[in-house]
């Protein structure tokens, strides 16, 4: 039951038993005052009768005086009580009283038709006695008769009191006890109003002052600990709580926001302080591998709620290769070719599930194109990769602005990468050849002797030079020996593959390091390089300028030289080849 309509119930209940106990105390006075007015008028009969028998008792002293004496003074004295005792006899019988009996009503009426009756005896007498009829004046009011009529009228206004006191003291205790009973049945009601009014307000205190109280106030204490998880009580009631309750409502609303809005910028911060430390990283990496392993690292923590892809553009077959891809199940990643992609034709980030009709990458599975990202990686207005994100969740906003500085903070880093590769690649690499120049081979075979020491390995090395490329030059121009220095690169590369590292020394001279090849496998090697450079048609404008032959002189580590003249020995080895008529391989002499 709602407490409204307990409020309400109790009230009328209040009112009921209010208007109960009012009529109770009503009547209760009431019967007080027909007590009262009873006993008042008991007093009056009593004092008339009184006075009546005490007047019948004068007139008949007076009466007998007046016979005795004769005087006319005493006579008279007689006849004017006797108009009074007239006159009191119709106060007396004007008197209303609706309580008495017939029984005492006709002991009244006795009573007074007795006094009547000697007054007129009295008065017969009072004429014998001016008409000079003494003795039966004498007899008249002495006789026996007379003083029986006379004590006869003496009982009956007794015992008419007697009756009436009877009956007035029972009206008194009939009043008394109504009104004890009406009282006590007042005073009930006043005590059940009272009681009922406790229990109204107690239960009023209980239910809508101090349990709303002690919720708000455990609501209060948990808002004043930033929970903003506690639920704020929704209360109807207009007064001063309803209106602390939906003040409580308000703060722990504006609470909810201010809470989002530092949760928010936590994470925001959050974001960026991992993307300056990402930048710094990235800052400090010294090759592709470095930046990537970087990006591949971080990247799932600043967009943590996103898989994604790395894409870096292989410059030579044009084809964008995937390095890196984090958060995404496995998966072919194939290459593709930059029209592929829109976001790398347009130079700016492609959202085709932003809320717009747009064109997705064909690069993208069509399952997921709807919630493919595709940022261009953009350095001095070229394209050199692309970083893919799948949306898991479409109906969140992706971050577009971390996206975007993500991808320019990588772009930069591989730029900067690109730029110092190029610059060591000139720095370390011959231009006309491709091939390591003979600035970088003296750390390059430092580092190799090092490790062979270390390791246990033997290390070789092979000294080639163009026999008759001076007579070349001069035939054909330096145009043609550039050309031929160019096919023998490319055929020692390729003869090499990953056995070795191939240098070019100087001139025409080329050298090769051979880890961990002994002495037979590096001369296997510089066999088959002879023959591979003998059988390489060399061709200048669609002309024929061979055939061009090598000389070789081999060196192994440590058998034929200490570390730091190995080059030497094979220099050395490859003057003997030459002077034994070129176009051969010569191993250099034992050590000691």
């Amino acid at each position: 039951m709602r407490i409204a309509t307990i409020t309400n119930f109790a009230y009328v209940a209040t009112v009921v038993l209010t208007l109960s106990s009012g009529v109770a105390l009503f009547l209760a006075s009431n019967a007080e005052h027909n007590e009262r007015a009873m006993v008042a008028q008991n007093r009056v009969f009593d004092q008339l009768t009184d006075e009546l028998e005490k007047e019948a008792f004068a007139l008949s002293e007076l009466a007998r005086e007046g016979v005795i004496k004769k005087q006319p003074e005493t006579i008279q004295s007689w006849k004017t009580r006797a108009e009074q005792d007239i006159s009191l006899e119709n106060r007396l019988a004007a008197l209303r009283d609706t309580g008495a009996s017939d029984e005492e009503l006709m002991i009244l009426r006795d009573g007074i038709s007795t006094l009547d009756q000697l007054e007129d005896e009295q008065r017969i007498a009072i004429s014998d006695v001016e008409t000079g009829k003494i003795d039966e004046a004498m007899n008249l009011l002495y006789s026996a008769n007379y003083e029986e009529r006379l004590a006869e009228s003496e009982y009956r206004f007794a015992h008419f009191r007697s009756l009436s006191d009877q009956r007035t003291q029972a009206a008194i205790n009939d009043a008394t006890e109504r009104s004890l009973r009406l009282r006590t049945f007042s005073e009930i009601m006043v005590g059940l109003t009272a009681l009922l009014f406790l229990f109204v307000l107690g239960f009023i205190i209980k239910h809508r002052i101090l349990r709303p109280v002690v919720t708000l106030s455990d609501v209060v204490n948990r808002l004043a600990t930033q929970d903003y998880n506690v639920e704020a009580p929704v209360l109807a009631q207009v007064d001063e709580i309803g209106d602390m309750a939906q003040a409580i409502r308000v703060f722990r609303e504006n609470g909810l926001a201010r809470q989002r809005l530092e949760q928010e910028r936590d994470a925001e911060w959050a974001t960026r302080t991992l993307l300056a430390r990402m930048t710094q990283r990235l800052q400090g990496c010294d090759s592709h591998s470095a930046i990537v392993r970087v990006i591949s690292r971080f990247a799932p923590k600043i967009i943590p709620d996103m898989g994604g892809r790395l894409y870096l553009l292989e410059s030579r077959r044009n084809r964008m290769k995937c390095v890196a891809r984090w958060g995404l199940p496995p998966g072919e990643d194939a290459p593709f070719a930059p029209e592929s992609c829109w976001a790398l034709k347009r130079g700016q980030l492609h959202s085709p599930g932003n809320g717009t009709v747009d064109m997705p990458c064909e690069h993208v599975l069509p399952e997921i194109a709807s919630r493919a990202i595709c940022v261009p990686l953009n350095a001095q207005n070229k394209s050199i990769g692309l970083l893919t994100f799948d949306n898991y969740t479409p109906g969140k906003e992706p971050p577009y602005i971390y996206l975007e500085l993500l991808a320019e903070t990588l772009a930069l880093a591989l730029a900067n990468q690109i730029l110092r590769d190029t610059l060591t690649e000139k720095a370390t690499h011959d231009s006309l050849t491709g091939l390591r120049n003979r600035y970088s081979l003296e750390e390059s075979i430092r580092g190799m002797i090092d490790q062979a020491m270390v390791e246990g390995t033997l290390l070789s090395c092979l000294m080639l030079d163009v026999d008759y490329f001076k007579k070349l030059n001069d035939q054909h121009g330096h145009e043609a020996g550039d050309k031929v220095l160019r096919e023998l690169a490319r055929v020692i590369t390729d003869t090499l593959g990953d056995n070795g590292v191939a240098f070019r020394y100087g001139g025409e001279e080329f050298l090769l390091i051979l880890p961990n090849t002994n002495e037979i496998e590096a001369k296997n090697v510089g066999q088959t390089l002879l023959n591979n450079v003998s059988n390489h048609i060399m061709l200048y404008e669609s002309q024929d300028i061979g055939p061009v032959s090598v000389s070789i002189g081999l060196a192994t580590w440590p058998r034929h030289a200490r570390a730091d003249n190995l080059v030497r020995a094979a220099d050395l080895a490859l003057y003997r080849a030459k002077e034994q008529g070129r176009g051969q391989i010569v191993v250099a002499r034992n050590t000691g």
